[in-house]
């Protein structure tokens, strides 16, 4: 089943708190592991066919959705612009190993949250240190 629509739970509910907890001792992750910061994107606009892209898992009794990896693309290069070329959102996004035309399209969709002219260049910066060697015409 998919939802046609987020909503924000704010505090987060008590046994996804704890489930985190828990995780987070498993696999010796800090306890704020969850980043709940990107939230301002329901707002700003995600990406085409978000929802349609969510994967379901069932832990117990707590149902999550993820993201897919093509959103976690975009969702990751946005992050990587605005924390710089040594961030961890650039090694996250060399982990996940995009393709340059998911990296373009990503690109694109960034500059609908910030089209200004200064964010353009630190993106375009960005694609070429993942290789996008033409990143400024393929962004149109």
């Amino acid at each position: 089943m998919r939802y046609d629509r987020l909503t924000l739970t704010r505090p987060i509910p008590e046994p996804l708190r704890i489930a985190v907890v828990d995780v987070a001792r498993a696999y010796g992750l800090a306890s704020d592991w969850v980043n709940l910061g990107p939230d301002s994107l329901l707002d700003l606009g995600l990406p085409d066919d978000f929802l349609g892209r969510l994967e379901r898992h069932d832990y117990g009794g707590i149902v999550t959705w993820l993201a897919d990896r093509v959103d976690m693309v975009y969702f990751k290069l946005y992050a990587a612009v605005d924390q710089g070329p040594r961030s961890r959102p650039v090694q996250d996004l060399r982990e996940l190993r995009p393709s340059r035309d998911e990296l373009v399209a990503a690109g694109r969709w960034t500059l609908t949250h910030d089209p200004s002219p200064g964010y353009r260049s630190l993106l375009v910066e960005a694609l070429r240190q993942l290789g996008v060697e033409d990143a400024d015409a393929s962004l149109g």
